[in-house]
C-alpha cells in the first residue's frame, strides 16, 4: 500500500512577524513622521531687517499675520508694512457695472488694525491687487509692484503652513531683484507638532501638500 507525501505547507509567521513589525515601527514612529510633515511646511528666517514686510491675503487667518508684520515693525525688522487686496470676482465686477459701491475702501480694516498695533499710517502701503487669486498671482502684482517703488528686500508674511511655498514663490519670480525672507505668523493656531489632531489643521495641511502637487506640476510643464 502506497502512501502519498503530505505537501508541506509555507510557516505564515515571517509573513505575520513582518507585519507586526511593521504596524509597531508605524506606531512608535507614527508622530514624528506627522511632525516632520507639518514642520517642513514652516519656513521662518526673518532674522534681518527688510524695507518691507509684505503681508500676504490670499488664503485664511488673516489676522494673525497683520499682528505679525506689526511685531516685525514694532522690533525693526520691517521699515513698512505692504497690504494688498480689493480681489474682483465676476460676480463682484457685475455688481459694480450695476451701481454697487463698497461702503468703506478695502484696505480700512487692515489699517485700522496696524494702527492700533502700533504701526504710523505711513508706514503702511496698500496695493490693489483685484486680479490675484492665488500665490502665485499675488506675488507678481504686489513683488512687482514693491520693485517699481525701489525697495530691495521684503518679508512675507503668511501663515506658518504657507511660509515654504510662499517663499519659494517669491525667490522663483524676484530672485534677482528682491532680496526674499518669509516670516510665520505667531498667532496662527497651525501647530506643526500637532497638527493630525484638530480637524481644520488637517485640511490646511493636507491642501497645502496638494499645492505643492499643483505648483511642481506647473513649473514641469512650463506653466505660467
Amino acid at each position: 500500500m502506497s502512501t502519498e507525501t503530505a505537501p508541506k505547507r509555507r510557516s505564515r509567521h515571517p509573513r505575520l512577524l513582518t507585519l507586526i513589525i511593521i504596524t509597531l515601527l508605524l506606531w512608535f514612529f507614527h508622530v514624528p513622521l506627522l511632525s516632520a510633515l507639518g514642520n517642513w511646511l514652516v519656513r521662518d528666517d526673518a532674522s534681518q531687517p527688510s524695507d518691507a514686510a509684505a503681508v500676504l491675503s490670499t488664503g485664511i487667518d488673516y489676522y494673525p499675520r497683520l499682528m505679525e508684520a506689526a511685531r516685525l515693525y514694532q522690533q525693526g525688522l520691517a521699515a513698512r508694512i505692504v497690504i494688498n487686496g480689493d480681489r474682483k470676482s465676476p460676480a463682484l465686477r457685475r455688481l459694480e457695472e450695476m451701481g454697487y459701491q463698497r461702503a468703506l475702501p478695502w484696505h480700512t480694516e487692515a489699517i485700522r488694525i496696524l494702527v492700533v498695533l502700533g504701526v504710523p499710517r505711513d508706514k503702511i502701503l496698500a496695493i490693489d491687487a483685484p486680479d490675484a487669486y492665488d500665490t502665485d498671482s499675488e506675488a507678481e502684482r504686489v513683488g512687482g509692484e514693491l520693485v517699481k517703488q525701489g525697495i530691495q528686500s521684503v518679508t512675507v508674511t503668511t501663515s506658518k503652513y504657507h511660509t515654504r511655498r510662499a517663499g519659494h514663490i517669491w525667490q522663483r519670480l524676484f530672485a534677482e531683484r528682491l532680496q526674499i525672507r518669509t516670516a510665520s505668523a505667531k498667532h496662527d493656531p497651525f501647530d506643526p507638532d500637532r497638527w493630525w489632531q484638530d480637524g481644520r489643521q488637517i485640511r490646511n495641511l493636507l491642501a497645502e501638500y496638494g499645492a505643492w502637487v499643483f505648483l511642481y506640476w506647473k513649473e514641469w510643464r512650463g506653466i505660467e
